[in-house]
């Protein structure tokens, strides 16, 4: 089983999010705002359909990250500037997502 990608280091740039992966010269810059509207807690999705409960119309471009707490060893929650905190991003996510240059060629 291959193991998955654990960050080296996380931390809060203004509207970004830098993720520095252990593998080398490997950064992600995750927006904010994508990983606010990309929440897959049970007030953003339906549980049952999957379907999105978040209207993106409400999340603001402005939106920060107030606080970033690590989940055991496999994920982040984030606290946001509009008072949400209930989703987490595990690290298996953030990979598959990094938007680094890299990983978005290798996704194409």
């Amino acid at each position: 089983m291959a193991q998955t990608a654990v960050p080296e280091r996380i931390r809060r740039l203004d509207d970004v999010i830098e993720v520095v992966w252990t593998d080398p010269d490997h950064v992600g810059r995750f927006s904010v705002r994508a990983l606010r509207l990309a929440c897959p807690c049970a007030v953003c999705v339906d549980e049952i359909s999957g379907r999105p409960l978040l209207d993106p119309a409400t999340v603001a471009e402005t939106l920060r990250a107030d606080r970033i707490d690590l989940v055991g060893g496999y994920a982040m929650r984030i606290r946001f500037s509009d008072g949400h905190g209930s989703g987490m991003q595990t690290f298996e996510w953030l990979r598959a997502h990094c938007p680094c240059d890299g990983c978005l060629a290798g996704r194409s």
